[in-house]
This record gives C-alpha cells, sequence and structure tokens, in this order.
C-alpha cells in the first residue's frame, strides 16, 4: 500500500512539473523564440538532480512506463506520416535522397566516431565490437529527423513544390528505415555488452524478431481498427489508443522474460517498429486515417510535455558541460555527412544542380525519435549509456537551434516558400469580396452577391465602364506591378472569371503569396493549370463538370438541389466558423439549433467531414449551414461569439 502511494505521489508531482515546464517554455518561445523542445528538457534538468531534486533517480525509476508511452506514441506518429500516395510523385528522387542521408551519414559518421573513439571518454577502454556498436549507435541516431518539425515549418512557410515533397517524403521513410536500423544495432550492442558470439544464429534470430515485430505491427493496425469503429467518445478512443501502444511494450516485457525462463535465451520484438508498422496500416488501408490523425493530434503534444521534461530530468549538468566540446564536434560531423548524402541523391536522383547547395539543410532538426532512440541507450547501458544520451541531446539542442532557420532559408532558395506578409491579416469584420474580369457572368454574381449583404467590387482592365450600383476599379495589367495597388487588407474572397486561364493563374499566384485572401475560386477551362492551382489551395470551377455534376446532383436529389439553388428570398446559406469556446467539444444534437436550419458539411483542417449528432465541434471548425435569413444570423452570433 505504501509502494502505491508512493507511486501516485511521484506521477502527480511529475505531472505538475511538466505543465509547469510547458507553461514556461511556451513564454521563452513566444519572447525569445526558444525552441520549445529544448525549453522542456532545460526545466527537466533543473528539476531534476542537478539542481531542484524534484525528481530524484527514484522517482524517474518509478516514471519509466512514461517513456514507453511516450515512445509509442511517437513512433504512432512517424507511421502516420507515411502516406503512399503522397510519395508516388516524386518517388525516384525520395528514394535516392533517402540512401543518401541514410547509407552515407550512416557510414561515414560511424566510422568516423570509431575511429576517433580515443577521444570520447566512455569508449576509451573498450574493445573493438563495444567501439564498433557504439559507433553504429551514434550513427543510426545522426540518421533521424523529426516529421513533426518538417510539417510545422513547410506549414508556416506556405511551400509547395518538388523540393518540398522531397523534404517530406525522406523525412517520414527515413524514421522509419532508422528504427528497422536502430533494432538490428542495439540488439547488436546488446549481445556484445553480454559477451555473446556474433554468428550466424545471431543474424537469423535478429531477422526473426524483426519479422515478428513487423508481423505483431500489422495485428496491432488492426486491434486500433477496432477501436476506431467503437461509438465512443473521440477522448475515450484516444485514451484506448494509447494503452493499446503502451502494450506493445508490456507485450514485449512478457515475451522476454518468458523465452528467457523457457528457454535460457530472451526473445526481442522491437516495440517501435511494431507501432511504426501499426500506424502505416491504419492510415494506408483503413477509412480511419483522419480520425486517427486526430487522435494523435490531441494525444500528442501532452505526452511530449512528459517525455522531454522526463528525459531532461535524467540528464546531469555535469556531464551535459563535460561534453559539449565534444557535442559540437559530433554536430559538425553530422552536418558534413548530411551535406555528403544530399549532393549523393541530388546527383543520382537528377535533380536540378541549385539542389546541391541546399538538399542537406531540411534534415538537421531532430526531436521525438532521436530523443526517444538516446532514451532507450541510456536505460540499457548503465555504465556508458547516459553519457551516451546526454551527449545526443547536447547535439539535438544545436540541431534545434541551428534547424528550422537553414531549412527555412532552403525553401526561400528553391522558390518553393509562400509565405504571407506578417503585417496583413484578413478582415474579420465582414465579407467581402473581389471579383476580376468584367463580363455579364461577373456582373450577375456581383448583383447576387449585393443582394446577400456582401460588399462586392469588381477588378477589370477595361476603361470606360458602368455598372449600375456595383463597384468597378480599373487597373492597367493583371500583373504584380498593377495588382500590388490592390487593396486586399479587408477581402475575403477573391473570385477569378477571366476567360483565360493563364490571366487567372497569375491573379491567383500573386493573392495567394502577398495577400491575406483565404478564399480564392477560379473559373479554368483546361487542366494546364489544374494542378498548380490546387496546390494553392484554390477551388476550381470547371464551367462543364460544374454543370454535369449540378444536373446528376439535381435527377438524384431533386429536393436536396430545390433548396440549394432556390431563388426564394426565404432560403440561403452561409458558412460560419466556431469561434465560440462555450461550443467548443459541444456535440452537434446539443446545439440546439432553430427547427428551419440544415447543417450541410463540416470542414476540419481543409478536411470535409460529413456531420451527424454525435460530431463534436473543434475550434476552428467551418460549418455550412442552409436556413432562413433570420435564423442564419442567430447561428452566425451563436457560433462566431468570442
Amino acid at each position: 500500500m505504501q509502494a502505491h502511494l508512493q507511486f501516485i505521489r511521484y506521477f502527480l508531482g511529475f505531472v505538475i512539473i511538466s505543465l509547469a515546464a510547458y507553461q514556461i517554455s511556451v513564454f521563452l518561445q513566444k519572447k525569445w523564440k526558444f525552441p520549445l523542445i529544448t525549453g522542456l528538457i532545460l526545466i527537466g534538468i533543473i528539476a531534476g538532480n542537478s539542481f531542484l531534486h524534484y525528481l530524484t533517480d527514484e522517482a524517474i525509476e518509478k516514471l519509466d512506463f512514461v517513456l514507453e508511452i511516450s515512445l509509442s506514441v511517437i513512433a504512432f506518429s512517424a507511421g502516420a506520416e507515411l502516406h503512399l500516395d503522397g510519395l508516388r510523385s516524386r518517388f525516384k528522387s525520395i528514394k535516392w535522397m533517402t540512401i543518401g542521408q541514410l547509407v552515407v551519414t550512416f557510414v561515414v559518421s560511424s566510422l568516423a566516431i570509431y575511429y576517433f573513439s580515443d577521444i570520447v571518454p566512455f569508449m576509451k577502454n573498450m574493445t573493438f565490437l563495444e567501439r564498433l556498436g557504439v559507433a553504429m549507435l551514434f550513427g543510426t541516431i545522426f540518421v533521424a529527423r523529426s516529421p513533426s518539425s518538417a510539417v510545422a515549418i513547410i506549414n508556416e512557410m506556405r511551400a509547395y513544390g518538388p523540393f518540398t515533397k522531397t523534404v517530406m517524403g525522406v523525412t517520414v521513410i527515413k524514421d522509419v528505415l532508422v528504427i528497422l536500423l536502430f533494432s538490428a544495432v542495439f540488439t547488436f550492442m546488446k549481445n556484445v555488452s553480454l559477451g555473446d558470439d556474433i554468428d550466424a544464429l545471431f543474424f537469423i534470430l535478429l531477422i526473426i524478431e524483426i519479422f515478428v515485430s513487423v508481423l505483431l505491427g500489422f495485428i496491432y493496425g488492426k486491434l486500433i481498427e477496432v477501436i476506431l469503429k467503437l461509438k465512443a467518445n473521440i477522448n475515450v478512443k484516444s485514451v484506448i489508443t494509447v494503452l493499446a501502444g503502451y502494450s506493445i511494450y508490456l507485450l514485449g516485457h512478457f515475451l522476454y522474460a518468458r523465452t528467457e525462463h523457457i528457454f535460457r535465451h530472451p526473445f526481442e520484438i522491437e516495440p517501435l517498429l511494431t507501432a511504426i508498422v501499426a500506424a502505416f496500416y491504419v492510415v494506408n488501408y483503413t477509412p480511419f486515417r483522419f480520425e486517427f490523425e486526430e487522435i494523435l493530434e490531441r494525444s500528442l503534444p501532452l505526452i511530449l510535455v512528459m517525455f522531454f521534461t522526463l528525459t531532461g530530468a535524467t540528464l546531469s549538468v555535469q556531464t551535459l558541460l563535460s561534453v559539449i566540446e565534444l557535442a559540437l564536434l559530433f554536430f559538425l560531423l553530422r552536418i558534413f555527412t548530411l551535406m555528403l548524402g544530399g549532393v549523393f541523391g541530388v546527383f543520382m536522383a537528377g535533380d536540378p544542380k541549385k539542389y546541391y547547395t541546399v538538399a542537406w539543410m531540411p534534415y538537421i532538426t531532430q526531436a521525438g525519435v532521436a530523443v526517444g532512440l538516446a532514451a532507450l541507450v541510456g536505460t540499457a547501458f548503465p555504465g556508458w549509456g547516459h553519457a551516451f544520451e546526454t551527449i545526443i541531446i547536447a547535439i539535438i539542442v544545436i540541431n534545434q537551434i541551428v534547424g528550422p532557420p537553414l531549412f527555412k532559408w532552403a525553401l526561400n532558395f528553391v522558390h518553393e516558400s509562400h509565405k504571407k506578409p506578417k503585417s496583413l491579416s484578413p478582415s474579420e469584420d465582414g465579407k467581402r469580396a473581389v471579383i476580376f474580369s468584367l463580363d455579364n457572368l461577373s456582373l450577375a454574381l456581383a448583383n447576387k452577391l449585393k443582394h446577400k449583404n456582401l460588399d462586392v467590387k469588381i477588378i477589370t482592365t477595361q476603361k470606360n465602364n458602368s455598372a449600375n450600383e456595383i463597384k468597378i476599379e480599373t487597373i492597367d495589367d493583371y500583373t504584380p506591378l498593377f495588382l500590388k495597388n490592390i487593396d486586399f487588407k479587408n477581402i475575403d474572397t477573391a473570385i477569378l472569371l477571366h476567360p483565360d486561364d493563364r490571366t487567372n493563374f497569375r491573379i491567383a499566384e500573386f493573392i495567394y503569396e502577398h495577400t491575406p485572401v483565404k478564399n480564392i475560386i477560379a473559373k479554368v477551362n483546361s487542366a494546364r493549370f489544374l494542378n498548380d492551382l490546387k496546390r494553392m489551395k484554390v477551388k476550381i470551377l470547371e464551367p462543364m463538370s460544374a454543370l454535369v455534376n449540378m444536373l446528376e446532383h439535381t435527377v438524384r436529389s431533386p429536393v436536396g438541389m430545390e433548396l440549394l439553388l432556390s431563388e426564394e428570398e426565404n432560403t440561403d446559406t452561409i458558412d460560419v466558423t466556431v469561434k465560440n469556446p462555450d461550443l467548443v467539444g459541444a456535440q452537434i444534437r446539443d446545439l440546439k439549433l432553430p427547427h428551419d436550419v440544415i447543417i450541410l458539411s463540416l470542414k476540419r483542417r481543409n478536411n470535409t467531414v460529413l456531420p451527424h449528432g454525435y460530431t463534436r465541434l473543434r475550434k476552428g471548425d467551418i460549418l455550412t449551414v442552409l436556413g432562413k435569413p433570420e435564423s442564419l444570423n442567430q447561428i452566425a452570433l451563436k457560433f462566431e461569439g468570442e
């Protein structure tokens, strides 16, 4: 009983420290652009034995399960990024860059560290095989990257293009292969440390262990699919999914103990590999990809806060200071090997020559996977593992500071960044639209929008025009030189109706890159610029397809189309954004909406969701609602009130 009470005390104290670490780290990030992960690790160091002694060695040992839960969710997150559909178009470049970054970085860095092992204090008295094993562990972790950091930077820079797509593909695949490689090297090192022979039997058992880990991954993928099928609250599913991830480690411990007892030789699975395969199965072979990603999005932030705080608490300041010079040397070694790998990948793939300069820059930043692998080494090898972990953490901190700026510079260098100016922000006080081109269609649309109480104006190059009450602005040409003189600050929607597709594309590109306009609609007559417009999140209106689709829906659902196409004054549709904090987390069936309104669709993070009564609202959800004007006004006030 006393042991249970002590465990609860340790755990509650750790939760409080983790929450405080998060708040402090967020403050440092906002105030001085300090990396969040670095802040969490530093607060963990302060709370640990080096300073305040809030997290003692005994407490850290009792909290070992937090590490295993965190690693399983981190592996789920890495596997969930591996979308097969997104890799096919750049497969050749992704393949060669992955080989370059994986093989070149691993081989060169491992050989270099082995050659200079005499300067690493804990490697001096090791045998040949032990030095080789440690060098390969360093080389393996040097390859690891951070998918979450890459996604965050790409989203911040609004980047797209062949270089960006290659980076994402390589980043995700590398983390999967790193865990596979780490499993082999980690097993090799454990056998060496125990004095076991490295013979043919060792490699046969290693292959069997990896095969069983992959097979278990598919089994766990089916288990998660069953969990996601449950008619339960998303929070309940999140907890069950996280526990399923933790059960992989429990199963691994059970198999290790039983096989060692029965066969006098332990059989080990690799939980990280199992978790990655499970997530890969869910996102590629089940219909629950978006719900699984939402669960990870909900679970990962809290888990990472606890994970990095606990990791920091295990570090010693004295050890950290003693290895800082070594960490800087290894950081430079890693940069050098990344450069070599980048040059190899660009050359073999036949990518543009300008990529030679920057191909290595996106792969510097490291986070969860690298820290997790280092923590496993620290736990498995008490004699030298903590010194190894400390060096890796120091390198990761440097990577966190250096990596993001270089990645952003690379995106700008290859002209795939489309970041909006910081000084601009979209209007919050009304619906305003601008229509490009002046003809019967644009005038009819402008009048319709004005009739619906929208502020609308037309931009045209035609001189001497007039159109009753519609605002018309004349410019000399649809080029950036003249488009920059238009005031887009309060515009919500841009509608591009010019008969020339090239002109519409040119206008869309300018609006996307230089204005705060979120909603861009373009009429296109051919497929020439279709893919480029889609990458810019432009909503495409292809006249013939739109007419055919409308007629098809009219035949299949005449009542629904009658509502949507009605010219009567008593029906309308609007988009409302969930901003009211009182509605966040509420189920649609509990909203008590007016009886004459219908929710047609829900858009969440650019994904369209078909809502039902049990759908829970989240902040930022965009609902398309059909109903009477007075009821729609009530809905707008209810949802957007803050």
